[in-house]
């Protein structure tokens, strides 16, 4: 596919960050937060697919054809673990408010803002430089949950209709000292474990 017939709007991603973070998408609901992005990435130029696989909804889109040289793929999520007592949160977990340069709000970290700065990088390069090969994004709703509809079920499509790539960036958070400072190759492994806990709500991580 190439250029979008519509003029590029250029995606501001802190704007989106934040339309992002108002879609209450706690896992396994969707939120409306795949929706926004398939109109954005479709409105400039990428074929998207919904992936519904046990009523999770995943997105799969991408820009130009893979036979036309290397695929390079972005990977994250929408949905967010649950907020919580609202006790706890000094502003409603989805306003999104601003306050000090910083945006408020569940997911804003993990990892709506991620998603959020890929998705306007990719359409800003696709457009810029009409790449001679394919970018695709693959964007889940099922990671905080049981994440056995998600990305699984977006590389189960894919192998079905012969869609691959080459190179994926997953913009998850990670860090040593300052939010954004390290890239990791590959996974640090995973582990699962159930257990009950009283007081403040936290990240497992």
């Amino acid at each position: 596919m190439g250029h979008s017939e519509n003029p590029l709007v250029k995606i501001d991603p802190v704007k989106l960050t934040a339309d992002l973070i108002r879609c209450n998408s706690v896992t396994p609901n969707e939120g409306g937060a795949l929706i926004l992005l398939e109109n954005i990435l479709s409105n400039n130029g990428f074929k998207c697919t919904r992936i519904i696989r046990n009523n999770i909804t995943n997105l799969f889109a991408r820009w130009g054809k893979a036979e036309n040289g290397l695929t390079f793929c972005f990977n994250g999520h929408t949905d967010v673990v649950p907020t919580g007592d609202l006790k706890w949160w000094s502003s409603d977990p989805f306003s999104a408010k601003k306050k000090n340069g910083y945006i408020f709000g569940r997911g804003a970290t993990d990892m709506k803002s991620g998603v959020a700065a890929f998705v306007a990088a990719a359409i800003d390069y696709c457009h810029a430089n009409n790449p001679n090969g394919s970018v695709a994004l693959a964007i889940t709703g099922d990671e905080e949950g049981k994440a056995t509809d998600g990305t699984l079920a977006i590389m189960d499509w894919m192998k079905k209709n012969n869609e691959h790539v080459n190179h994926c960036l997953v913009g998850e958070p990670t860090s040593k000292l300052l939010l954004g400072d390290t890239i990791k190759i590959g996974r640090r492994g995973s582990l699962t474990i159930k257990f009950t806990a009283v007081g403040r709500q936290g990240h497992t991580a």
